[in-house]
């Protein structure tokens, strides 16, 4: 039965070799985790399993649960040895936590079961004259493989560029070898993080292992590419994926995230629209830059912001941060919003406007008789000095209900912060801040309008604009 429970090993022969002579050595269960707590290698059992290893064997991973408890005690921070508190409620024991660098950087955390949170001399000295020679092969592991990273990495961020001649060559190396097949259907998704108390290459750790599920998965084939506080992923597809498929996959990669990193973070996610195959995926990626200001604007998106949902919200977000400020609302609506009842005047317009003028279901989305609604219209009208049965009018007070609610303060994210570091050099883990043939992943570009929605629910398509409600009256003839 213990047997059963052992999963293939991530790592190498020899680092596997490695693991099991120290745990042979020392009588006791030891694991090797990467520096998100997913399993590496993991050696047999010594009658010292607890329910978080046996969960770890099965899942690959630490619990989301158990992941946070050992990550809030600072073990990527660690520069010695020391001990992890055990949780009943959670199955663990104590383990003793070496933390595994080479060259500076972090490479996994070796974990010894270690029931009384203590260990015998000649143990920590076994454990303290093996430990080189792991983190010597993780290393030699990491490189062996970085090249083929580094290469996919900045062919992704070539065929995502401003330049033509680049993403043109960019999407003919992808074709020519095996790392990504074209497809009818493509689309990015952006995940950016704020200035989080954790290092930027922890950062880009967690970006990488939030994402490293849908470089394969059931619908779409994908690649990525990390920065110290942001994730490109693409996706090909033979169907174009559904929004509440792409809803789920950002929710996964929020949880993911949740797990890895502090609350500090605050991720958001922004998705582009759906194009044709590799040849159109920057105009995916330039949409989902649209997507993930949103996302930090509007609250109601709660961090996930999807283009094909945006609607006019994605022609106002292309303006710059210095652009988008009270300077934009209409004179007629900061007159509303200083009158007296301009929370109830607010309402009101706001539902009048996304009910496309129509009285009746105006009236019935605020509760409220038809005569109570034609008067407010009508205090409105006199306030703003505009006519409500008027296009251009209504048209005027819509875009500044809009604007207005993109201007509520910014968290740590701003599309002028410092997006502009110098690309990392070759066999880093993550790539630099810039990319994109000199355009950097911060930058708002030109894009297309989507499909309005509709605030204050799930975003939905709106109604096409009626020109009058079905009983044919307006604000006027009231």
């Amino acid at each position: 039965m213990t047997e059963q429970l052992r999963r293939a090993p991530v790592g190498s022969a020899a680092l596997q070799e490695l693991i099991e002579g120290l745990a042979e050595s020392l009588c006791r269960s030891v694991a090797l985790n990467d520096p998100l707590m997913r399993l590496i290698c993991s050696s047999r059992h010594f009658d010292d399993a607890d329910p978080a290893r046996i969960h770890s064997l099965l899942q690959g991973q630490a619990s989301s649960e158990a992941s946070r408890h050992v990550l809030d005690q600072g073990v990527t921070q660690w520069s010695k040895p020391g001990f992890i508190e055990g949780r009943d409620d959670l199955g663990l024991l104590p383990r003793y936590c070496v933390p595994l660098r080479e060259r500076g950087h972090l490479l996994g955390l070796l974990m010894v079961i270690a029931p009384d949170a203590s260990l015998a001399p000649e143990e920590s000295e076994v454990i303290c004259r093996a430990t080189p020679a792991i983190a010597g092969q993780m290393y030699a592991d990491h490189v062996l493989t970085d090249a083929e990273k580094t290469r996919e990495q900045k062919l992704l961020l070539s065929l995502l560029g401003s330049n033509p001649a680049a993403r043109a060559e960019a999407r003919k190396q992808f074709l020519d070898s095996t790392l990504l097949a074209d497809a009818p259907h493509t689309v990015v998704s952006i995940v950016q993080v704020a200035r989080s108390r954790m290092s930027p290459g922890q950062v880009g750790i967690a970006l990488r292992g939030a994402l490293e599920r849908f470089r394969r998965a059931r619908q779409a084939d994908g690649v990525f590419a990390i920065t110290s506080d942001r994730a490109v992923l693409l996706q090909l597809a033979d169907r174009p994926l559904s929004q509440e498929t792409l809803r789920k996959q950002s929710g996964h990669i929020m949880e993911a995230l949740g797990a890895y990193l502090d609350t500090s973070a605050a991720p958001v996610i922004g998705i582009g629209g759906h194009q044709t195959g590799l040849a159109d995926a920057w105009t995916s990626y330039e949409q989902a830059l649209v997507a993930v200001r949103a996302a930090h604007r509007v609250p109601e998106l709660k961090g996930i912001g999807s283009w094909e949902e945006l609607g006019e919200f994605a022609v106002l977000l292309q303006l710059p941060d210095h652009a988008l400020n009270e300077s934009l609302i209409p004179k007629p609506l900061r007159a509303l919003l200083e009158s007296s009842g301009r929370h109830r005047l607010e309402a009101t317009l706001r539902c009048f406007l996304e009910q496309a003028g129509s009285i009746p279901r105006t009236a019935e989305a605020l509760q409220i008789h038809r005569t109570s609604l034609y008067y407010r219209l009508r205090q409105i009208q006199e306030i703003t000095g505009l006519d409500l049965d008027n296009g251009a009018d209504r048209i005027t007070l819509h875009l500044g209900l809009r604007i207005r609610e993109l201007l509520t303060p910014l968290s740590a994210f701003s599309d002028d912060d410092q997006h502009h570091g110098q690309a990392a050099a070759p066999g880093d883990d993550v790539v630099g801040r810039s990319g994109l043939d000199g355009q950097t992943l911060g930058t708002v570009p030109q894009g297309q309008r989507g499909a309005s929605v509709r605030r204050g629910q799930q975003f939905q398509p709106q109604r096409p604009r009626a020109q009058g409600d079905q009983a044919g009256q307006s604000v006027a003839a009231a």
